[in-house]
């Protein structure tokens, strides 16, 4: 798929805490207008983003679910590079409040210039709050159910406001102080009085669009109303149905869970990952969760997403 298109999400790795040939651990790259955001920063995650050609110099947020190593390990060496690279763009990272005294220790002792400033935002692992809001898009954390404090992510872009039909404006001669109230929903009343009501003057934007990050967590339903109706929902599936006390004991999710969580949610499509080195083929997976939701894609390293 092409990865320049408006809103689209790149799975960089698909391995949970042993990596296998051909899958990195985890790390997702979302796309929104050439916005660029990172979710999650496992080991290799740099060479991934080199390998798929994206600009990673561009990337502003980094959002770290939790601070298990198959999810953190690629951050240091990640800064570094950018460092190296001379970026002076500041990053703003998102992430458990203990991270940022672990990794001011690591970056004092091997990267003591660096040539950018890290912005910490700590999450609230207990609740959903809204973490960021830049005019585009609004991205909301929301808690997990994993051996540590985890959270998930919902990124959603803000509604855009209706379109003026062009021909209207010579039409009845609207001024362009008058466009923003249009577009915002308001009628337009004419010199000779005349309302004209603003659904003859405008037609509606393009819906917008979310997606949703679930990683690393036991089957909940705490989380189903922040994710609802999603058109993209990404959701751990380390292990088989046949391993659930597997799953149980470690705080993670079968195919079926994931695919589970994506019916009640009404999800539009599903995709999964995070998969235990135990699964050679992963179509064992992709087949458990589409019995239950068939708009399930289970992503390989490099895939890409585009949510029209």
């Amino acid at each position: 798929m092409n990865r320049n298109m408006g809103f689209s999400v790149t799975t960089l790795g698909t391995a949970s805490a042993i990596p296998f040939p051909a899958r990195f651990p985890t790390a997702h790259l979302l796309n929104a207008d050439e916005r660029f955001y990172l979710i999650d920063c496992g080991e290799g995650t740099q060479l991934q983003l080199r390998r798929y050609k994206i600009k990673f110099q561009r990337i502003q947020h980094l959002f770290i679910s939790h601070l298990h190593g198959d999810h953190v390990f690629g951050l240091p060496g990640l800064l570094s590079t950018l460092s190296m690279m001379g970026r002076k763009m500041d990053l703003q990272v998102y992430a458990p409040r203990d991270l940022q005294k672990n990794l001011v220790q690591v970056l004092y002792q091997y990267v003591p210039n660096m040539t950018f400033r890290v912005e910490f935002h700590p999450l609230n692992t207990e609740s959903e709050e809204m973490i960021l809001d830049d005019g585009k898009i609004q991205v909301w954390s929301f808690p997990l159910a994993h051996r540590i404090p985890a959270c998930g992510f919902l990124f959603k872009e803000i509604q855009k406001p209706r379109n003026v039909r062009k021909e209207c404006l010579e039409l009845y001669n609207i001024p362009l102080k008058a466009i923003p109230s249009i577009k915002a929903g308001c009628d337009f009343v004419t010199e000779d009085g005349t309302c004209i009501p603003n659904e003859r003057m405008t037609v509606l934007p393009a819906p917008s669009r979310s997606y949703a990050f679930c990683s690393d967590t036991a089957y909940t339903e705490s989380y189903l109303s922040r994710i609802s109706g999603v058109d993209l929902l990404y959701h751990e599936a380390t292990f088989l149905s046949s391993d659930a006390s597997m799953a149980l004991k470690t705080f993670h999710s079968t195919a079926a869970d994931a695919a589970r969580m994506a019916l009640k949610s009404g999800a539009k499509k599903l995709i999964i990952g995070h998969y235990s080195s135990r699964y050679p083929d992963i179509s064992v997976l992709e087949e458990e969760a589409r019995s239950i939701f068939p708009e399930t894609y289970a992503a390989k390293d490099g895939d890409c997403f585009e949510i029209s």
